[in-house]
């Protein structure tokens, strides 16, 4: 009997007006810094012309042109989302660290996520004193010009985790 079992599931709205999403399982000082709006999605892959042209002339997106970061290993090119962007990466140099990533993953994929934070620096010692990890010691300026720092995969559920300075 569905009714039965739609009512049995139906929850009085007093009932979750008392239970608030906004209460922390566990009590934690007010942060200092503040998580922001996910930037972007970055994908590996192999052939950055071909990518390009999928999201440009099958999906109809708006592209970037190509910009090498020699100081990442990178080649990136943007795709524009309206509220997010993807960042296509192709590796450049020997020492990519997206040569690597495509070894293990020969057709590419999501290779990170992108937040924005509002206070880069303080967001860095909390983390640490909370025992994530992250890639560098110090933030890098990232493919916006803004500083970054990446989060250890292993600290973050799989996830690598670039925070960015908004």
């Amino acid at each position: 009997n569905f009714s039965g079992l739609f009512s049995r599931l139906h929850t009085p709205l007093a009932a979750v007006r008392g239970f608030s999403l906004c209460q922390p399982q566990h009590q934690v000082a007010d942060p200092v810094w503040n998580l922001g709006r996910l930037n972007h999605v970055a994908i590996a892959v192999p052939d950055l012309e071909k990518a390009t042209a999928f999201y440009k002339n099958i999906l109809g997106a708006q592209v970037s042109e190509a910009v090498p970061l020699p100081e990442h290993g990178v080649s990136v090119v943007f795709v524009s989302l309206g509220n997010t962007k993807m960042e296509l990466l192709h590796p450049l140099g020997s020492n990519s660290p997206i040569a690597g990533f495509l070894k293990r993953n020969e057709a590419g994929g999501i290779h990170h996520i992108c937040i924005e934070v509002d206070d880069i620096s303080e967001a860095v010692m909390d983390l640490k004193k909370k025992k994530i990890r992250t890639l560098s010691e110090e933030a890098k300026i990232g493919a916006h010009g803004k500083p970054v720092v990446f989060l250890h995969p292993k600290d973050c559920g799989g996830v690598l985790i670039e925070l960015e300075q908004a």
